[in-house]
């Protein structure tokens, strides 16, 4: 056995139907954590025809319980004398898949306890912390036979995968360099999650994912990353910048930022012609396309919901037709990232708690069945 592995644990209840079956029934939704972007996706889940929302924990009862009041969820669970809400939720049978929202350096961990109990796992991004994290997951998922997906919704949406249709025609050309950035002045508050080191806070974890979709989209992953930027004194940092290098010549600048507010679209440009897309560049309703033997056009789209349904569609899709992966955002493409992100953090100096911590080992119960 590759020492990287995790033997396979009692993901499925004895008697149970196998996770992978193809059931094409509706989906049973359970939600981990209550703040903003859980309300959203949520939001976003209610639209779905083959979904009912079933059960939210929190870290406390009145936020669980408001929040279950406010979407029709059948269930609340929370922090209490009875243990982590989440696994109060993780043991509820009536539950099929798992979206967890909570901090990043709590994907970890929430999100392994939710395929240890059987769950399918659309988790926010990033996935986890570094790549020995999201490595430990995306093994445990493929030995539980359980659905996997980081919720980069970007790489879901009309617009974006209108861009690699244009890339793909050739009407652009070679794509030769691309410049993407994505920022906000964020009140430098040290409680809130965005610059607290023990819940994964940063520019790079919460917005550099989005830059880089469009560059990978395009070009690929790279062969070499260099990375600047600043830090906080709480070592947090507060914007970064990336060069992408690659083996054909092409290369990419993408920016990220918690302090300063850019033009957040992103430019493509080809031996041919070029595109822009419209601001913000995670969630753009227009591109702009400009071929060197043609006129320029602008191409619009429109947006369902809070833009999130096209992601959930597709984790519902996978799991209905018994795929453990969404061929759209891998958990390959996800270790990848993770891979690239913990090379950027090294040449910053960033380091999180999670950074230290010895990878989870394997529950009894799961060693002896092995």
């Amino acid at each position: 056995m590759n020492a990287t592995q995790i033997p396979t644990p009692p993901c499925v209840l004895p008697g149970a139907p196998s996770p992978v079956q193809k059931t094409g029934r509706t989906l049973r939704w359970g939600v981990v954590a209550t703040g903003n972007i859980a309300a959203k996706v949520t939001e976003d889940i209610a639209r779905l025809d083959d979904a009912v929302l079933q059960a939210v924990s929190s870290r406390t009862e009145s936020s669980a319980a408001e929040f279950a009041e406010r979407f029709g969820f059948a269930s609340s669970y929370s922090d209490g004398e009875a243990g982590k809400g989440y696994q109060q939720l993780f043991d509820d049978q009536e539950v099929d898949v798992v979206y967890v929202a909570a901090p990043h350096a709590q994907h970890y961990e929430i999100s392994r306890a939710a395929l240890l109990a059987g769950k399918h796992v659309l988790c926010e991004k990033s996935l986890t912390i570094n790549a020995r994290e999201a490595e430990d997951l995306v093994t445990l998922a493929s030995s539980c036979g359980l659905f996997l997906m980081e919720a980069v919704w970007t790489r879901f949406l009309p617009s974006i995968n209108r861009i690699w249709e244009i890339l793909a025609s050739g009407e652009l050309g070679d794509v030769q360099w691309v410049q993407a950035d994505l920022g906000f002045p964020a009140v430098a508050d040290p409680t809130s999650r965005l610059w607290d080191p023990a819940a994964g806070g940063g520019a790079l974890l919460d917005l550099g994912v989005y830059p880089l979709t469009l560059a990978v989209g395009s070009l690929g992953f790279p062969q070499q990353v260099t990375a600047a930027g600043s830090l906080n004194s709480d070592g947090v940092d507060e914007q970064t910048s990336l060069h992408l290098a690659y083996s054909s010549g092409a290369s990419a600048q993408l920016m990220c930022s918690l302090v300063s507010a850019g033009t957040r679209d992103a430019t493509i440009s080809g031996t041919r012609g070029w595109l822009r897309t419209g601001a913000p560049l995670h969630n753009p309703v227009e591109l702009i396309v400009q071929p060197l033997d043609g006129p320029l056009r602008v191409e619009r789209f429109p947006q369902v919901g809070n833009g999130y349904t096209y992601e959930l569609r597709e984790v519902t899709r996978c799991i209905q037709s018994g795929l453990t992966e969404s061929p759209t955002m891998s958990p390959a493409d996800s270790l990848q990232t993770m891979q690239l992100f913990d090379e950027v953090r090294a040449q910053l100096g960033v380091q999180y708690p999670n950074d230290l911590y010895q990878r989870a080992s394997v529950p009894a119960a799961a060693r002896s069945r092995m």
